[in-house]
């Protein structure tokens, strides 16, 4: 107990290491916030999301067992690769985003009731945007990845191409295992595959970078 609070004592403090855990929570707890929106919008899900519907269609278990099956591989695989894409990031994804996503969800929808059609396009505007923000502040805080995120920035870290065309090569590819085991993916869907990649890449240079070190550095 006193190693971990050690360990954490840091990111109370003053200065740039409460800054990078204040980043890292919200961040994630935002993004958790959008995908409510993006589900109420019912275009589709999110392209990792394709691809564990997709396969959901063929492995016989339940789904939130399978979730938990691929997000613990993609950790080995991580951890394999590159271990500083772990840390609080990626433990409030795992453990605490299906709560956030949840409440988010029930929320709106006790709120506003079933949305029509200009009102889902907005839910989908609203989710996607505000997704990608909160995606480049908590990569940019460095303080832990969901384990699907690592995947693009260690491929990204390796100069093999930008980051944000490496996210949509990966995103695209969920999408296409996802279709060809049997999940439709919905125009959300392909529209969140071709622009999260950039749109992150956008939020990191004009919100997150500056907001970590200082407008001016």
């Amino acid at each position: 107990m006193e190693k971990l609070l050690a360990t954490l004592k840091p990111y109370f403090k003053p200065g740039m290491e409460r800054r990078r855990a204040l980043m890292t929570i919200f961040g994630v707890t935002t993004g958790g916030l959008s995908v409510g929106f993006f589900k109420q919008s019912a275009f589709g899900v999110d392209p990792f999301q394709c691809l564990c519907a997709g396969l959901d269609n063929v492995i016989p278990i339940d789904f939130g067992t399978l979730y938990v099956i691929i997000n613990a591989v993609l950790l080995v695989a991580v951890l394999l690769m590159n271990r500083k894409y772990i840390g609080l990031g990626t433990f409030i994804n795992l453990f605490l985003l299906g709560y956030v996503v949840d409440f988010s969800n029930n929320t709106i929808y006790n709120l506003v009731g079933e949305p029509g059609m200009a009102l889902r396009v907005i839910y989908l505007i609203i989710g996607l945007v505000v997704m990608c923000l909160a995606s480049a502040l908590y990569m940019t805080a460095d303080l832990g990845v969901s384990t699907y995120d690592a995947i693009a920035l260690h491929l990204a870290a390796k100069k093999i191409a930008p980051f944000r065309f490496i996210r949509i090569a990966t995103d695209l590819c969920c999408v296409g295992v996802g279709f060809a085991f049997g999940y439709v993916p919905g125009v959300g869907t392909i529209l969140a595959a071709f622009c999260m990649g950039p749109l992150i890449s956008w939020f990191n240079g004009k919100v997150a970078q500056p907001l970590l070190n200082g407008k001016n550095k």
